[in-house]
């Protein structure tokens, strides 16, 4: 099995939760999760290269697509890019508690 065909695994289970909070009418503020987006894929492709190019990590060339940013392969965001689009899902799934009029739970 490839790391795509991996990928698109989960993140299919990532897009219907995310589904569901849209259509539970809860869905999460999405510029907030496109400015984490920014900050968190900047720092997988910082860290990525830094576990691979010291050999901590390595890839088999036959499970990859090739395409890579710098030495990490893109499938490597997968993980990043489900993280941010499924905590704020289940999230916005919760139940919310009630507050106290004085705003105190």
């Amino acid at each position: 099995m490839t790391y795509t065909l991996l990928n698109l695994v989960f993140l299919a289970a990532v897009a219907l939760v995310a589904l569901a909070a849209v259509l539970a009418r809860r869905s999460p503020n999405w510029r907030a999760v496109g400015a984490a987006a920014v900050l968190l894929l900047t720092l997988t492709a910082i860290f990525d290269n830094v576990i691979i190019g010291t050999g901590l990590v390595d890839y088999d060339e036959a499970l990859i697509s090739g395409v890579r940013v710098g030495l990490a392969p893109i499938e490597d965001f997968a993980y990043t890019v489900a993280a941010l689009v499924l905590l704020p899902a289940v999230w916005e799934l919760l139940p919310r508690r009630r507050t106290r009029d004085d705003g105190s739970p």
